[in-house]
């Protein structure tokens, strides 16, 4: 490997955890929101908490969705596949940077995928991503590729939604004729799912980015096969534990005190599905955003308490965010390729 290379390498495996911290900073502050907005927990509590079990999640989360990850292009393992995932993780992380911001609870996961398509279709077209259509309409209808992982995409917060108006509906009538003090045990519970949630949270989302680095290091000839080295899954858990510490506060307040007034019945029942939606599809490898999860189970567990007083312009906002993240990540992705293709030395 010639001292170009090794480089450029060295500056993807940089933006990706780059992209890892403003991963943390944007989708770690979800995963807290409630929890802090019905009194459970400090935010400083609540930081540190989703920051150690987001850690472990990271460490003990397996593969799966990292597999998927790295097997959605078919560009050749070649140095030029490292211009292609440095263009994709740049924009990934600028959009990261403009929502955080501006406190719009985006998906990082939606970014990602967005720059990837873009930087493949400036470099190679868009032929070279794996859509993943034929074996969708063939004759094994399986999910792969793309389609894996716009399926997930589309059904996560739906699913969410589902779970926490449910689990609201059947809460709410268990606990009709409960006391005030009930409060406090579904405070004492959130501690234990906020835990679930912060590992399910570090176990999907630091995946992405563990996948990219193995992908850009068999790329460069530095692996030989397709597993994620010890050091790139503690790197990436460390990133997002900072990531995580550093806080989102800005989205915090919109989840947690835009969407309606939340108590700790809602803040449970949020936590408890899409804690369960995520862990399912780290399961079957499938990337969820987070935040997308999360702003569905509030919103259903607003809904299954009393519709009218959720906000569901938040709601909009996030379908809105859904359908412009990826083409807005994408054509960004495809932007800078070209620039960071030359500046690489056209590797």
């Amino acid at each position: 490997m010639t001292a170009e290379i090794y480089i450029l390498l060295v500056v993807v495996v940089a933006a990706a955890l780059l992209f890892a911290l403003t991963n943390g900073l944007h989708d770690a502050s979800s995963i807290v929101a409630t929890f802090i907005a019905c009194g459970a927990a400090s935010p400083g509590q609540a930081v540190v908490l989703a920051a150690v079990f987001g850690f472990s999640g990271a460490m003990l989360g397996g593969s799966s969705v990292a597999n998927t990850f790295t097997n959605v292009v078919s560009v050749s393992m070649s140095n030029s596949l490292l211009t292609i995932i440095l263009a994709a993780v740049l924009a990934a992380v600028a959009w990261n940077l403009i929502t955080w911001y501006f406190g719009v609870p985006s998906s990082s996961t939606h970014a990602l995928v967005g720059g990837i398509i873009g930087a493949v279709w400036a470099s190679n077209g868009f032929h070279q991503v794996l859509w993943g259509w034929s074996q969708l309409f063939g004759e094994t209808h399986e999910l792969t590729g793309m389609m894996r992982i716009f399926a997930a995409l589309l059904i996560s917060p739906p699913l969410g939604f589902i779970l926490a108006y449910l689990l609201q509906k059947l809460l709410s009538l268990a606990l009709r004729n409960a006391r005030n003090t009930v409060n406090r045990w579904l405070k004492g519970l959130q501690w234990v799912m906020a835990a679930v949630l912060a590992f399910s949270f570090g176990a999907n989302d630091t995946q992405k980015i563990m996948g990219l680095i193995t992908l850009a290091l068999i790329a460069s000839g530095n692996l030989q096969q397709q597993a994620v080295p010890l050091w790139v899954r503690l790197s990436g858990a460390l990133v997002m534990f900072c990531g995580t510490v550093l806080g989102g506060w800005s989205i915090m307040r919109t989840l947690g005190e835009r969407i309606f007034d939340i108590r700790p019945i809602h803040s449970l029942n949020s936590q408890v599905s899409s804690g369960a939606a995520i862990l399912m599809a780290t399961y079957l490898g499938a990337p969820v955003s987070t935040t997308h999860v999360m702003a569905s189970s509030i919103l259903g567990a607003g809904a299954g308490d009393e519709h009218r007083m959720v906000n569901w312009n938040i709601g909009k906002e996030m379908i809105v965010a859904w359908f412009v993240t990826i083409p807005s990540a994408a054509l960004v992705a495809a932007l800078i390729y070209y620039p960071v293709y030359w500046l690489a030395g056209k590797p």
